[in-house]
């Protein structure tokens, strides 16, 4: 039996543009992406034009971790919150901060990147699509 915890992120109609935005930042590669629409759906359930297009599921590839995304099902409300965060976790200092600054434009410093007594390059920021990072570089 195998056992995995996957981070799933849920966004408010814009999972699309937060999907392009890993792709560069973080260099996400997508494995899957269904739209509302491209799923089965229900006859009685009347969806508009721009309820259809949204993210049904997806499933992206960060470094060697599988990642979901998808919109917020339609009708659904998205509640905000840091319960929920992505540690991206890397040996490289340089590539942590590269993570670090692809994320931010947008987004909230919640502590600076730098050095700390458990990592050479740790820091923490929520980016412009609400989701909360922490970058932690581990010491060779």
């Amino acid at each position: 039996m195998t056992v995995q915890l996957i981070p799933f992120l849920m966004f408010n109609g814009n999972a699309s543009e937060a999907i392009s935005f890993y792709e560069t930042a973080l260099e996400a590669t997508v494995l899957f992406k269904q739209t509302v629409d491209e799923g089965p759906l229900s006859p009685e359930v009347q969806l508009t034009e721009e309820e259809k297009a949204q993210i049904s599921h997806s499933i992206l590839k960060i470094g060697e971790t599988n990642v979901y995304a998808s919109d917020i099902i339609p009708g659904q409300k998205l509640q905000f919150g840091n319960q929920v965060t992505i540690c991206i976790t890397t040996n490289d200092a340089g590539k942590a901060r590269q993570y670090y600054e692809a994320l931010l434009p947008g987004g909230e410093v919640l502590q600076q990147l730098g050095e700390v007594h458990f990592s050479p390059a740790y820091g923490m920021l929520t980016d412009q699509f609400g989701i909360t990072f922490q970058i932690f570089t581990t010491r060779h």
